[in-house]
C-alpha cells in the first residue's frame, strides 16, 4: 500500500499572538476544523519538530535569530507596522520552519506518498535573511530549500509561489543561485512592491528568478494559463529533484488584502497541474502555507489543494480559455532570453 500524504502542523502556531491582526490564530483553527470535518482527506497528520539551529542559520544569521529570541522573551511587540512578535512567537516560528524542513526530509526520502502540506504560522516568504517583514519572521520555504541542497545533496529545487504578494524574501535569498528556480505569480501593484518581470536574478542565478506579475482582478483563467504555459514548461526544462509551493490563498476573490479573483477551483487546478508535472518528473511536491486572510475561503482552498495533490484526485472542471496573453508574452520572453525549451509546446495549452 502506498504511503499516505502528510499534513504537518504544531500547536505552537496558535501561540503566535498578533491580536486583531489579519494573520491570526483563527486561520489555522479554520483549516484544522475543516480537515477534521472531512476526516483529514485520508492524509496522515504529523507533528512538526522545531528546526535545528544550524539549518536555520544557513539562511538567517545567528545575530538575527538571537534578536528574535530575545524579543519574544521580553514579551514581544511590533517589529514593523505589519509584523508582530509575542512571547510564543519564537517557538511557533521554530516549528513553522521545522515543519517545512521535515516535509522536505520526508519527500526526499521517498516517504509521504510523494506529497505533503506544512501548515503553520507565522508565514515566511517575505522574511529576508536579517529582517522580519510582511507578517513573517523566518523564511520557512527558503530554509527548507537550502536544507534540501546543502544537507540532502539535491542539485535543483523549484519553488513556485502563488501567494498574491510577491515572495520578496525567497526571491532575494536565491537571487544569485542556479540551484533553486524561483517562480512567482503575484498581483502588481501590491505590497511589497517588488517582483517586476525584469527581475530575473543575478550572477549565476540570472534566469532562475522568474517573476510573473498580474493585474488586479486576475482570476482562475489567468493563473491557470500562467501555470500551464509557463510554470509547468519551466519545470520540464529545469528538471527539479523537488518542487515546493509557497501556498498562499490571498489571491482568493473573498480575500480582504488583495484584488485578485481566484476560486477554490483555481487553486485546485494549479495544484493538479503541478502534481501532474511532478508525477511525470518523478519528484515529490510539498506545499508550505503562506497567506490567506478570508478564513472560510482559506480553509476550503487548502482542502481543495490537498484533494488535487493526491494521485487520481483530479481537479474541478473549469471553463477556458486558459491561454491568456500574459502567459503567451511571458513564455515568449523567457524562451528568447533564458529557457529556449519553452518554445517546444510543453504546456497544456501547447
Amino acid at each position: 500500500m502506498a504511503a499516505a500524504p502528510v499534513f504537518l502542523d504544531h500547536p505552537s502556531s496558535l501561540e503566535h499572538d498578533t491580536g486583531g491582526h489579519p494573520e491570526r490564530a483563527a486561520r489555522i483553527v479554520a483549516v484544522l476544523d475543516e480537515l477534521e470535518r472531512r476526516d483529514w482527506l485520508g492524509w496522515e497528520r504529523v507533528s512538526s519538530p522545531p528546526v535545528d539551529r544550524s539549518v536555520l542559520t544557513a539562511v538567517h544569521p545567528e545575530a538575527y535569530v538571537d534578536a528574535l529570541q530575545r524579543a519574544a522573551a521580553r514579551g514581544g511587540g511590533a517589529l514593523d507596522a505589519d509584523t508582530f512578535i509575542s512571547s510564543g512567537s519564537f517557538e511557533a516560528a521554530l516549528h513553522a520552519c521545522g515543519g517545512a524542513v521535515e516535509l522536505v526530509s520526508l519527500l526526499v526520502s521517498g516517504g509521504a506518498g510523494g506529497r505533503g502540506f506544512s501548515a503553520h504560522r507565522p508565514p515566511g516568504h517575505h522574511a529576508l535573511p536579517a529582517r522580519a517583514m510582511g507578517f513573517c519572521l523566518f523564511n520557512n520555504i527558503a530554509v527548507a530549500a537550502r536544507y534540501a541542497v546543502d544537507v540532502l545533496g539535491l542539485d535543483r529545487v523549484l519553488i513556485f509561489d502563488w501567494d498574491v504578494h510577491h515572495g520578496n524574501g525567497t526571491n532575494d535569498v536565491f537571487h544569485s543561485s542556479s540551484e533553486v528556480l524561483f517562480v512567482s505569480i503575484h498581483q502588481s501593484p501590491l505590497y511589497p512592491g517588488t517582483g517586476a518581470a525584469s527581475d530575473v536574478g543575478s550572477g549565476e542565478g540570472r534566469g532562475y528568478t522568474v517573476n510573473l506579475p498580474v493585474p488586479p482582478g486576475s482570476g482562475d483563467s489567468v493563473y491557470l494559463s500562467l501555470v500551464s504555459e509557463v510554470v509547468v514548461p519551466l519545470a520540464f526544462s529545469f528538471r527539479p529533484e523537488l518542487v515546493l509551493v509557497s501556498a498562499g490563498y490571498d489571491a482568493h476573490l473573498e480575500d480582504p488584502l488583495a484584488d485578485c479573483r481566484v476560486t477554490e477551483a483555481g487553486f485546485a487546478g494549479m495544484a493538479a497541474l503541478m502534481s501532474g508535472a511532478c508525477d511525470a518528473l518523478g519528484v515529490g511536491l510539498g506545499c508550505v502555507l503562506e497567506g490567506g486572510y478570508a478564513i472560510g475561503a482559506l480553509a476550503r482552498s487548502v482542502c481543495a489543494t490537498m484533494e488535487a495533490l493526491v494521485p487520481g484526485g483530479g481537479s474541478p472542471g473549469l471553463d477556458g480559455p486558459f491561454v491568456d496573453p500574459l502567459a503567451v508574452a511571458a513564455r515568449e520572453r523567457l524562451a528568447a532570453e533564458f529557457w529556449p525549451d519553452l518554445g517546444l509546446g510543453l504546456g497544456l495549452g501547447g
